[in-house]
């Protein structure tokens, strides 16, 4: 017995096109009733339906005609009249075509790199910024009581002048800001800072690895910047923005980058802010701040010869990160010892590379030498070593310390 089910016929319509019928068998009674199915769907019983079409054709969306190449039939009929729902379609695109033409290429703001910023530009944006309640929580000094207190007055240093005490403050307020992503001018300070070390024409994304590759311990330079706050940014600024010492952090970058002598570069001078910091509020600056009238300006002086000192001392002894913790100690002991020197030895530095000649490697006639603190590494063990630092250097940080500071 073959079964009817299963067969499938072609028949040709009216207006020349195949359509495909499946016949259905239902059984009433005994008796099988074939069910044409045209084009997927199956027309009523009435003979003048399908002998003219036109009924089973309106019937079908413009869709289903375009699908089943009855678009074409349609339109060459000539005389046949359009449906309100092809009219309406076939209006519409036409109505979208147009607005197409007339769609412009628009140039996004946000595309455009953010320009570069100068220190002083950052500068005056504090300046003119109410600090108001950040100044209440700065500690310009160090408090002294008893008999410290006494020997620093006789023997200490001497006292910053009335008149730059507001400047001075300032230092320490910018040094209280953090990171603000809704600031303008933060974002440029930071995207200037990397522009300049890698040489990079376009804007980098706020976070991402590759603030590691310029020295940051992580995807947010934030993290880092919780010993100096924003000033260990604006320190970095001064240094890649001065046209004098934009060479110098070039090669301190460069150095930054070596198979075995590399460091983090950004947390190495955020470092180096650090301790400019401790002179400041120590007064061994004082002095140099009375005598050149100015604040900011010793700071930033004082910032990279430290940086220099550090540089010097790292290429010529062949330090590693291993040794970072002892060289920074190291470094800021001399520093605050000899702020004096230290500021001639940039300026000699500095004009010796202006005028061509080739900078000596080192200007201390005992950087050669390790110093005692050096010195005594090599007899301590590992274990004891540790106990001997009084901060932490970027070596010995642990990837744990989160909400700890990482810098000092």
């Amino acid at each position: 017995m073959e079964e009817d089910s299963g067969v499938t016929s072609h028949t040709e319509g009216l207006n020349g096109v195949s359509h495909e019928c499946k016949e259905t068998e239902e059984l009433t009674n005994g008796h099988s009733n074939h069910k044409p199915v045209i084009n997927g769907l199956t027309p009523g019983h009435s003979v003048k339906e399908h002998a003219n079409g036109s009924s089973l054709l309106k019937s079908l969306p413009i869709s289903a005609l375009k699908q089943n190449g009855l678009l074409q039939s349609l339109a060459t009929g000539g005389d046949q009249p359009k449906t309100e729902e092809e009219s309406a379609e076939v209006e519409q695109a036409r109505e979208e075509w147009e607005a197409l033409e007339s769609i412009q290429p628009v140039v996004s703001e946000e595309s455009s790199p953010t320009p570069l910023i100068s220190f002083n530009e950052a500068l005056q944006h504090f300046q003119t910024t109410d600090l108001g309640e950040v100044l209440k929580n700065i500690q310009p000094t160090i408090r002294r009581t008893g008999v410290a207190a006494i020997t620093h007055f006789l023997f200490g240093p001497p006292r910053i002048h009335r008149e730059l005490l507001e400047e001075r403050d300032l230092v320490f307020a910018i040094a209280q800001c953090s990171l603000d992503n809704s600031q303008a001018v933060h974002m440029r300070v930071l995207q200037t800072i990397y522009k300049r070390l890698t040489g990079s024409k376009q804007d980098c994304p706020r976070f991402g690895t590759h603030w590691e590759n310029v020295g940051f311990q992580g995807t947010d330079p934030a993290t880092d910047l919780r010993g100096t706050g924003f000033l260990g940014l604006m320190h970095t600024l001064y240094l890649v923005m001065d046209p004098e010492t934009l060479p110098l952090a070039r090669d301190i970058y460069k150095l930054s980058q070596h198979p075995t002598q590399n460091f983090p570069f950004c947390v190495m001078s955020i470092n180096m802010t650090r301790i400019a910091l401790h002179a400041l509020r120590e007064e061994a600056l004082s002095k140099e701040c009375n005598r050149r009238q100015q604040v900011v300006g010793v700071l930033n002086e004082f910032y990279v010869a430290t940086f220099l000192h550090l540089y010097q001392l790292w290429k010529s002894q062949q330090k590693t990160i291993s040794d970072s913790g002892f060289v920074l100690k190291e470094v800021e002991v001399f520093a605050k010892k000899n702020p004096k020197q230290m500021l001639r030895r940039l300026d000699v530095f500095l004009r010796e590379r202006k005028s061509g000649g080739a900078p000596r490697a080192s200007l201390d006639p005992t950087a050669q030498q390790p110093s005692p603190c050096l010195g005594e590494r090599g007899a301590r063990s590992e274990g004891t070593r540790g106990k001997e630092m009084h901060f932490t250097g970027v070596c010995e940080l642990t990837p744990d310390m989160e909400g700890e500071a990482r810098l000092i």
